[in-house]
């Protein structure tokens, strides 16, 4: 939605529901209303309890209650609904409505526009292709950012979602650590396990719920570079055989898009990059060797 509006996506005067899971429908949110837009409601996936709970846990973390309070003032009169998740969008040549359910009963919503998003998953695909161990869909570092490949350290949302002080301060320590100052790093570990243990609570209030699971159906499309639908992808015993199969993944993200939805709607691992990491056009590739000539 935000990338659609910056690149020219006229958003005054639509209504439009956030849904999904996570801080960041509340930051997107509050965005979206400063364009000018109608936001109708926000739907999170999380429990209610939960949700409590993670409010009350923020005393923890003075910084994050700031960011709290400035995001509730800038969403007066927006419903927050949690225990919701949308399970099918309605409309004929526009998006008309979307339905929502809580486990009991289902709701619709008449709207514009429905952006949605169900949390950030990191960009492995780099740290993978260089050998680097991945665990859990993160790559792993020790306390001062070393991978499993020598010479090789990591820092930020690729070693576990957890918002941009964490990263910060992995960078620092990462840097430090491989300018051979580790005794300089080793001061900034406590900051570090702050950032980590409120990373942990995030995840923990946020996961995504075993019903979204059941959320696909027979028609819905999956791999959306490669057309594939769900009925497709589901007869298949890995990501792989899927791949070989249905083309799923092998489209312009490279699974990106795709490969995090698969593996969670089917437990596989999906962490197989290989070069190209990011997919550039002939011209880009021709325009940079003639650069190189020129000089």
């Amino acid at each position: 939605m935000q990338a659609l509006a910056k690149s020219g996506y006229d958003l005054a005067g639509k209504n439009i529901l956030v849904a999904g899971s996570g801080p960041l429908l509340l930051a997107v949110s509050a965005w979206l209303r400063e364009t000018g837009s109608n936001v109708l409601a926000i739907a999170e996936q999380a429990d209610p309890a939960q949700i409590r709970r993670f409010a009350l846990s923020l005393i923890r973390w003075p910084s994050k209650v700031r960011q709290a309070l400035s995001l509730k003032f800038a969403l007066l009169g927006v419903p927050y609904w949690t225990g919701s998740w949308p399970v099918r969008a309605e409309g004929d040549t526009r998006l008309r409505s979307v339905v929502l359910a809580d486990g009991l009963r289902e709701m619709r919503v008449e709207c514009d526009i429905l952006a949605c998003g169900f949390g950030l998953v990191p960009e492995t695909h780099l740290a993978s292709a260089l050998g680097c161990e991945v665990r859990t869909g993160a790559v792993v570092v020790d306390d001062f950012g070393r991978t499993s490949v020598g010479d090789v350290f990591a820092a930020g949302e690729l070693t576990g979602i957890g918002g941009h002080e964490k990263s910060l301060v992995e960078g620092q320590i990462a840097g430090l650590a491989a300018a051979e100052r580790e005794d300089l790093a080793r001061d900034l570990l406590p900051t570090l396990a702050r950032a980590k243990a409120f990373a942990g609570v995030l995840a923990e209030v946020f996961r995504l719920r075993r019903e979204l699971r059941s959320l696909p159906t027979h028609d819905t499309i999956v791999c959306r570079c490669e057309d594939v639908s769900w009925s497709r992808i589901k007869g298949n015993a890995s990501w792989r055989e899927a791949k070989i199969q249905t083309r799923c993944g092998m489209g312009p993200c490279q699974g990106r898009i795709c490969g995090p939805a698969v593996s969670f709607l089917t437990g596989w691992e999906v962490a197989d990059a290989r070069p190209p990491i990011s997919p550039a056009s002939v011209s880009t590739l021709l325009s940079s060797t003639d650069d190189m000539e020129a000089s």
